[in-house]
């Protein structure tokens, strides 16, 4: 197991089988059986650590080799291994169908390998409980599911159940900002940003530090967090007009961004969203931490969350007094850009168990206000069992796939189908 020293945190396990003990193997072998590494980790080489350990230990014990089993396709662990010294031999072998390989055994899906994380969790959650799909813009993310004479058209999380004044409520954070607060919830102040720099310098007075975004856009971009001059406002509003030409500024909320999933108006998922940080080992300079714990932030997600090298990234290093080009000294812990979307880098905490109800009542309450049957909700919290907060934003295609272990894929396929799945058998039966 690997612990992080730091936090405490588990950020790594491995598992093997000494085949002796386990079935009196004449040949004295052992197997890797399971190795797993948090993919929001911020060390690098656990997976290939773990590994080294494991064969040590049983190489201490008189083991006479190793063996692994690994998806033909996995290409970042074959390199792994590839590595450490493990050799491709020909055998043949009779796997059970479960959950990991279970696409094996069911026909193929034209541009399923196309289709991005947050589609894929939905399709295979279709294909599972056997809803027909049909994937009509694999790059869009964009596809049909059908059942009992049911069709609904998706792209990712959003489907044909969202009505598009849902959809334009969520489009424009500034109707977002006033529908919600007509419902009762607690929001930031806010003004829309203008050639009046008097307004501009008494609203960042009153509040000292602020954020800057576009009305319209997703994905974390051109979203500026705790400036507090003047000259960063103008430089953030500026990169903020790239995006939307009206562009939003509010009142910063110190705490956590905290995500909530909602379908159906329940709480399904709730998960803490941390900006992406890095580690100095001494030697690498900072642009070099970033991008290796953006490669790995990449590998992780299917491509969807990298940190990018802007003129943000350059603001949030010079409140550390660092450039990108210092070299970060051991153990050092720096905030490259606070923004914590997923997009550009953040990473994601499960908090399901431990959420505040009020928080949870309020998130509920926002999706009614919207009426809006999928949504993430997003808030500023001091922390996820407190129950305090300042509503954010609404997302219209929340990404499903950050929320594992949570049902969120499951909830999902219930809304559409809702006789499709172990639920609808449970029900049918009496047994829930």
């Amino acid at each position: 197991m690997a612990e992080d020293e730091t936090t405490g945190e588990v950020i790594g396990t491995v598992t093997g089988i000494d085949h002796t003990r386990a079935f009196s193997d004449p040949e004295q072998g052992t197997s890797l059986w399971c190795l797993a590494v948090d993919p929001q980790a911020r060390h690098a080489g656990i997976g290939e650590t773990l590994v080294r350990r494991l064969g040590e230990h049983f190489k201490a014990r008189g083991a006479a080799f190793m063996d692994l089993s690994v998806l033909h396709d996995n290409e970042q662990a074959i390199a792994l291994y590839e590595k450490l010294g493990f050799r491709r031999i020909p055998a043949f072998s009779v796997k059970r169908k479960n959950s990991i390989n279970e696409r094996l055994f069911a026909s193929p899906l034209e541009a399923y390998d196309a289709l991005n994380p947050y589609a894929r969790l939905i399709v295979d959650e279709a294909r599972r409980r056997g809803v027909h799909v049909e994937i009509t813009d694999a790059e869009g993310g964009f596809f049909r599911l059908s059942n009992g004479g049911r069709s609904v058209h998706c792209r990712e999380s959003l489907s044909e159940l969202t009505s598009g004044v849902a959809m334009s409520i969520c489009d424009d954070k500034a109707v977002t900002r006033r529908v919600v607060e007509r419902a009762g919830l607690i929001v930031p102040e806010q003004m829309t940003a203008g050639d009046d720099e008097a307004a501009l310098a008494a609203f960042l007075d009153k509040h000292g530090r602020v954020v800057v975004k576009p009305a319209r856009g997703e994905q974390g971009r051109a979203v500026a967090v705790g400036l507090s001059t003047l000259d960063e406002v103008r430089a953030a509003i500026q990169a903020a007009r790239e995006v939307c030409d009206r562009v939003l500024i509010e009142a910063c909320f110190e705490g956590e961004d905290l995500r909530l999933v909602v379908i159906d108006f329940k709480l399904v998922a709730a998960a803490i969203r941390r900006p992406p940080h890095v580690i100095g080992d001494g030697r690498s300079t900072v642009r070099q931490l970033i991008e290796t714990l953006s490669r790995r932030r990449a590998a992780a997600t299917g491509g969807e969350s990298t940190i990018p090298i802007d003129a943000e990234t350059e603001r949030c290093l010079s409140l550390s007094d660092l450039t990108l080009d210092d070299v970060l000294e051991e153990g050092r812990d720096v905030v490259v850009r606070k923004a914590a979307n997923l997009h550009t880098g953040g990473s994601i905490h499960d908090v399901t168990a431990i959420v505040h109800p009020r928080l949870v009542e309020a998130a509920v309450k926002a999706a009614r206000a919207i009426d809006i049957p999928v949504v993430g909700i997003d808030f500023m919290v001091k922390g996820p069992t407190d129950p305090d907060y300042v509503f954010i934003e609404a997302n219209e295609r929340p990404g499903l796939a950050n929320h594992e272990p949570q049902p969120t894929a499951e909830r999902f396929l219930d809304l559409l189908f809702p006789l499709s799945g172990h639920r609808a058998a449970r029900n049918a039966l009496g047994k829930m």
